[in-house]
């Protein structure tokens, strides 16, 4: 039997160019007729915001950027949209900044112009995502996907390296999930290795040369490939835990997911024969988990959930709110014993390798 599969590619446009974003976000202002403008950046990135906006007039300036988007936060992000009548959001920062312009998107129907100022991915999805009672709920809805976005690779030069190193592994573990996500299908495959590749060329050059653009653009085109296939294969096991992770104990988004992924890659790799040897090939290695440890180490990468504030008495509570979450599609079956492992091991730092050993 030939190839059979149902794929889905979101339309969005999307224009890069370092050194652009000013000219490309007046140009697609006027594209779209906006009348009243809301730019979102928080308080670290309106120095930004403002040097891109300066060809555009702005209606309604709003900084109130919360990680993991409260509800209550996102109340008065709508309320505020909806008294000054605007009718497009700009957003310029990170996951957290595209993630309220989503909240209000999803309520409100207005269109987003997006201006990533880190390797989320956020900005290329239509999920949205806000926390209430330490609760972190998500959903897809393709009225939250921006309409454009505006890729620079210059604004990303303030992006302190440790921070984009954990900002483009949550790009790669973008990637890694939507090899086994519940939509999977060959064409999200094949941009979840190229997202790999790109990933991995860019952030050690990051890493050597931080005032560089070479790096950092390559890691915003792998960002946005990882996006790309992340948002059409759907939310996997990696995302789950991580969701519970940040919402349920506030831990720190990008360090998070970067923490979390070799253990994730560990558990799922022997029962996954093709995502291992994609995941392998995209690294330039002969074993999926190798090449990520291998990246890892260049970049000094986060190493374990409790210098972030996790600790054993949090994991029978993650374990207990994610399990139920994880597609039942996942290559290898996740139990409360297995999963407790996992959290286990990546508290602590464990080697992700004696984790596949002690669980196979």
């Amino acid at each position: 039997m030939g190839l059979v599969f149902d794929h889905l590619t979101l339309g969005q446009r999307v224009l890069f160019g370092s050194g652009k974003a000013s000219e490309h976000l007046t140009a697609e202002v006027v594209r779209l007729a906006a009348r009243r403008v809301m730019v979102i950046a928080a308080s670290s990135e309106v120095e930004i915001a403002r040097s891109i906006t300066s060809g555009i007039r702005v209606e309604l300036w709003y900084d109130e950027v919360v990680m993991h988007v409260p509800v209550r936060v996102a109340e008065r992000a709508r309320a505020a949209a909806t008294r000054a009548g605007i009718d497009l959001i700009v957003s310029v920062g990170g996951g957290s900044t595209t993630g309220l312009a989503k909240a209000i998107a999803l309520t409100e129907g207005i269109p987003i112009i997006a201006v990533p100022t880190t390797y989320a991915g956020s900005e290329a999805t239509n999920v949205w995502g806000v926390t209430e009672g330490a609760r972190k709920g998500t959903g897809v809805d393709d009225q939250v996907l921006p309409v454009t976005v505006v890729y620079d690779a210059s604004l990303t030069l303030s992006l302190p390296v440790g921070l984009s190193v954990a900002s483009g592994l949550n790009g790669l573990a973008h990637c890694v999930d939507s090899l086994w996500g519940p939509r999977a299908d060959p064409i999200n495959a094949a941009i979840a290795a190229e997202g790999i590749r790109a990933l991995a060329e860019g952030l050690p050059a990051i890493v050597a040369d931080p005032a560089g653009l070479e790096g950092r653009e390559q890691a915003l085109y792998g960002a946005y490939l990882a996006a790309v296939s992340f948002a059409s294969a759907g939310s996997g096991m990696h995302h789950k835990i991580c969701h519970v992770l940040g919402g349920t104990f506030d831990l720190p988004h990008a360090q998070t997911h970067a923490t979390v992924l070799p253990y994730v890659l560990a558990f799922n790799a022997p029962y996954a024969a093709d995502a291992a040897s994609r995941i392998a090939a995209g690294f330039g290695a002969a074993d999926a988990l190798e090449g990520l440890q291998a990246l890892r180490e260049k970049l000094d990468a986060p190493r374990a959930l409790a210098d972030y504030g996790f600790t054993e008495d949090g994991i029978a509570k993650a374990v207990q709110i994610a399990l139920p979450a994880i597609p039942a599609s996942n290559p290898r079956p996740v139990t409360e014993a297995n999963l407790t492992a996992l959290l286990h091991a990546a508290m602590t730092g464990q080697d992700p390798k004696t984790l596949t050993d002690e669980l196979s």
